[in-house]
């Protein structure tokens, strides 16, 4: 039986597609990649009927159980969060834990203020001195540290449905991602879709925050700069 981490399976959901794809870690490429047109809002029965179509052939296809997906959601109710937070630094000069820190309050912010919501994609706005913590890895003096980060986030009541349909193939959402924030990042150069979510998956976006469950081992690429528990 092939190691079901030897891939990574997606499901996107919207109001007039489902689709669902297999990305190979080995050949970097998407082994399996099968959609359905829908002609009115996300139903239920039509989605497990696609669920046990698909999900039967990729088993039989990979010879392993999908047990794990990524569930992608392209939909009004993901609801886009902006915080903004500015803090004295003391010491006059601002390294990577600061910043980590930093982010972690951001995180307990929101939690705090979206009980009810669940964090998708946690991205840093662009500004300069975010750009040579990221990318450059570098300490610079500062009096204040500025930080603006847009939070991506969906609510529990909507994701709940897919949550027990994906049970009843004794499958779990490992995590979630947001289709308008794929589609908007790769904007005209978007190609296939399934390589760019895997790409973003992977840590494409250097300004996009890990969250990395609790309860998982394997370490994400974004780890070399830092990661928050989700």
């Amino acid at each position: 039986m092939i190691d079901e981490t030897d891939y990574k399976t997606f499901i996107y959901i919207s109001k007039n597609k489902y689709q669902i794809f297999v990305y190979d870690k080995d050949s970097s490429k998407s082994l399996y990649n099968e959609e359905i047109k829908i002609i009115e809002d996300i139903n239920l029965n039509n989605f497990s009927k696609f669920l046990d179509e698909n999900i039967y052939k990729i088993e039989k296809k990979v010879n392993y159980f999908i047990r794990n997906i990524i569930l992608i959601i392209d939909d009004d109710e993901v609801l886009n969060v902006g915080i903004s937070i500015k803090k004295k630094y003391y010491e006059k000069q601002t390294d990577q834990k600061y910043l980590e820190n930093s982010l972690i309050e951001v995180k307990d912010i929101f939690r705090e203020n979206y009980q009810d919501q669940i964090l998708m994609h946690m991205v840093i706005v662009n500004n300069e001195t975010n750009e040579k913590l990221l990318l450059k890895n570098e300490d610079i003096k500062v009096d204040y540290l500025y930080l603006e980060v847009n939070l991506i986030c969906i609510s529990n009541s909507f994701t709940h449905i897919f949550d027990k349909l994906l049970e009843n193939h004794q499958i779990k959402i490992g995590q979630y991602m947001s289709g308008s924030y794929i589609k908007s990042f790769f904007g005209k150069d978007i190609t296939e879709f399934s390589l760019m979510a895997n790409k973003l998956n992977n840590g494409l976006n250097k300004n996009e925050v890990k969250l990395v469950s609790k309860i998982r081992e394997n370490k994400g690429f974004f780890e070399k700069f830092f990661q928050l528990f989700s």
